[in-house]
């Protein structure tokens, strides 16, 4: 079993950042892929970004290709989400999701763990 718990979340301007974290306990983190996902009123869970579980891949939605990052710090437990250049489209839950494969995945369903969600809002 893995917890997972978002912290980071909050209130910017449009043009702002924000760094989401995720920080993980329980067993093993290390080769475990990670990804977020976002949750918009009204809408589907959607793919964000995903990293492998050595950093040697990551992948990106297309909506935020160029203005967001994802790394981890395996020695931490951890897995962030700097996002720079934020849009009011932005405005979400985000989650945190561990997938027990080493490889990432870019769909929910595949991953096996996930948080309670940090909320993120971006006023225009």
């Amino acid at each position: 079993q893995v917890q997972l718990v978002e912290s980071g979340g909050g209130l910017v301007q449009a043009g702002g950042s924000l760094r989401l974290s995720c920080a993980a306990s329980g067993r093993a983190f290390f080769g475990y892929a990670m990804g977020w996902f976002r949750q918009a009123p009204g809408k589907e869970r959607e793919f964000v970004a995903a990293i492998s579980w050595d950093s040697s891949n990551t992948y990106y939605a297309d909506s935020v290709k160029g203005r967001f990052t994802i790394s981890r710090d395996n020695g931490k437990r951890t897995v962030y989400l700097q996002m720079n250049s934020l849009k009011p489209e932005d405005t979400a839950v985000y989650y945190c999701a561990a997938d027990r494969s080493p490889r990432p995945a870019v769909e929910a369903g595949p991953y096996d763990y996930w948080g309670q969600g940090t909320q993120v809002t971006v006023s225009s």
